[in-house]
């Protein structure tokens, strides 16, 4: 018994980041929560929710999703077809929550909750955010729209089998990343001023 309790203090001391690490001198930080939801509506659910919350330059940021896997389908343009809105996520809404104002892209976001959908295309895709919150990733009203955002598109070298959101670090902000399969989506933003 002992030496498994050792093998853990190991493994844990290897495993902890150091001064060096990058991720300590970013001024954004990713923390992806598992949440314990596995049931919506008394239905096991069949993409994890997740919780994934990000620091930057003095405002938390948290995006709570559900997470499909690829399963080897066709995405862009398949499962999830061009030029039709569409939720990234599953259940309930794709959820973005700010402490402070954001930019992103030229679109000022309040400070709260907002709902992420997402405009896949060939050319000219778009992150929509929505003020309405709570209701399923089925359900869209685009007279609740805050704007929409051009994203940029960058093909990836592999695929990557679960919907992911991910910020990554600049100074005054960051760029919200949307990935899933071969295909990365994503929109620079910065905190508001005077917030």
């Amino acid at each position: 018994m002992t030496q498994y309790w050792l093998l853990a203090i190991a493994y844990c001391l290897l495993a902890a980041p150091t001064a060096n690490d990058s991720i300590t001198n970013n001024p954004i930080t990713s923390t992806p929560v598992q949440t314990n939801r596995d049931y919506y509506n008394g239905r096991l659910r069949a993409s994890p929710h997740e919780v994934s919350e990000f620091d930057a330059a003095g405002c938390h940021l948290t995006i709570t999703y559900g997470r499909p896997s690829k399963k080897s389908r066709v995405i862009w343009g398949g499962l999830v077809p061009w030029d039709r809105w569409w939720m990234p996520g599953a259940d309930e809404s794709t959820i973005l929550t700010t402490t402070r104002k954001i930019v992103l892209g030229g679109l000022e976001i309040p400070a709260g909750e907002h709902s992420i959908y997402f405009w896949p295309a060939e050319t000219n895709a778009q992150f929509i955010i929505n003020n309405e919150t709570g209701q399923f990733h089925t359900v869209y009203h685009a007279g609740q729209d805050l704007g929409r955002v051009t994203a940029t598109m960058t093909k990836r070298p592999e695929p990557v089998e679960q919907m992911t959101f991910e910020v990554s670090p600049r100074s005054d902000g960051g760029t919200l990343r949307l990935v899933w399969d071969d295909r990365e989506y994503a929109a620079a933003f910065v905190i508001g001023k005077g917030e």
